[in-house]
């Protein structure tokens, strides 16, 4: 019984190994060509890498040609348009300038509202019914506060009491004509005002403008150079400033402005030399005057008043030297005569050129400065426009001292 047992189990487990033999047999003829796996794997080449000179796609078998058998375009490539030049640059547009006749009348109302002190205040005063001593010393301080100078003051006193002791009476109008002769006495001068730019050379005139810092010299310079071309004169300038920085800068933009040529060298370079050069440039351009702008220099330092004087000596061996003006700040009063000195020691002064007269200077430094230096006052200034310098007119000056 046993063995019989045992034949049907191994009958069993043959026949069960069999069936899987076939059932695997038959997923196998059914999985599809495409998904059986290769047994040996595709390898496909990458395309070759490119050198140094190739193409970066793979070379393509195609015939080639040698540079003789290829054909050159023969077309002319076209021109290129011509470039555009540059416009100029426009010149600077030339003023013509107020003529100088009658410019100080002009400017005689501005003038007389900074000095109505002086002469309506001596008016007021020669007008009171008794003239006592305490009258005569007010008269007197209020020469001295407009800066007539002392001297100057006591001899227009002791004339003002002799012709008012004489004449007795006094009308408003006999006092202010009194008045108006004795002060014409003390402003007026023998010696010419009229600015020297004919010298009856050859070469132009030669016309050098001095002054301490800040008297407003490049400005006073370039409105001189306006005042002679509305006369009808050339002029050249010389930028011989060259410590004050865009001085010749300055003075080239005023000289543009009425056509008058500049003559500048560096900044900070030597003054004579450059003075020299704008003599030398006059003389071949047949200028009529030429104007020399110098350096503002503190009237107490030696080496640069000595520095001053070889600007003077070296334009003098080109053509002589025909005026030298000493501009003053007419506000500083009887500070500028210790100033006026110093210069007149180092270079021969002829004139002065009052600057700042219609602020709140006084109009007595006219009489003081002339009487200090012997030399007349040739100009004026009388604002900041590019017209307002005149010549000194002594008329025209009292007429605005004492009012209508």
């Amino acid at each position: 019984m046993e063995i019989v047992i045992l034949a049907v189990v191994i009958a069993v487990v043959l026949v069960g190994a069999v069936s899987a033999l076939v059932v695997g047999g038959r997923r196998k003829k059914q999985l599809p060509p495409a998904e059986r796996p290769s047994t040996t794997p595709t390898i496909t080449t990458p395309p070759a890498e490119p050198r140094v000179g190739d193409e970066a796609e793979t070379p393509r078998d195609e015939s080639r040609r040698t540079i003789e058998e290829v054909d050159l375009p023969t077309a002319e490539a076209p021109e290129a348009p011509p470039a555009e030049a540059e416009p100029a640059p426009a010149a600077p547009e030339v003023e013509v300038p107020e003529p100088t006749e009658g410019r100080l009348v002009r400017l005689r109302a501005r003038l007389a509202r900074s000095q109505n002190a002086l002469g309506k205040g001596l008016l007021t005063l020669l007008s009171r019914e008794h003239l006592d001593e305490d009258t005569w010393e007010e008269i007197e301080d209020t020469l001295l506060t407009a800066d007539v100078g002392v001297v100057p003051t006591q001899e227009l006193v002791e004339r003002l009491r002799e012709r008012v002791r004489v004449l007795g009476t006094r009308t408003p109008q006999e006092l202010r004509t009194l008045l108006r002769e004795e002060l014409l006495k003390l402003v007026a001068t023998d010696a010419p005002r009229a600015v020297k730019t004919d010298n009856g050379l050859e070469t132009p005139a030669v016309v050098m403008v001095v002054g301490v810092n800040g008297t407003g010299k490049t400005t006073t310079t370039g409105k001189l150079a306006r005042v002679l071309v509305a006369d009808g004169k050339s002029v050249v300038l010389g930028a011989a400033d060259t410590f004050r920085a865009a001085a010749a800068d300055q003075l080239q933009t005023w000289g543009e402005r009425v056509g008058a040529r500049t003559v500048r060298g560096p900044e900070g370079g030597d003054p004579a030399s450059i003075a020299f050069d704008a003599v030398k440039e006059g003389i071949a351009e047949h200028a009529d005057v030429v104007l020399i702008d110098t350096a503002g220099r503190l009237h107490t330092k030696a080496g640069l008043m000595d520095e001053l004087g070889k600007v003077k000596r070296v334009v003098e061996k080109q053509a002589p030297l025909d005026e030298v003006l000493l501009v003053l700040d007419a506000t500083t009063g009887q500070n500028g005569l210790v100033q006026a000195r110093v210069f007149a020691e180092v270079v021969n002064i002829t004139g002065i050129v009052l600057t700042k007269l219609d602020g709140t200077a006084k109009g007595g430094i006219v009489v003081a400065v002339q009487r200090e230096l012997g030399v007349p006052v040739k100009l004026i200034g009388l604002g900041e426009g590019p017209d307002d310098l005149a010549p000194f007119d002594p008329e025209a000056f009292v007429d605005a001292l004492i009012g209508d």
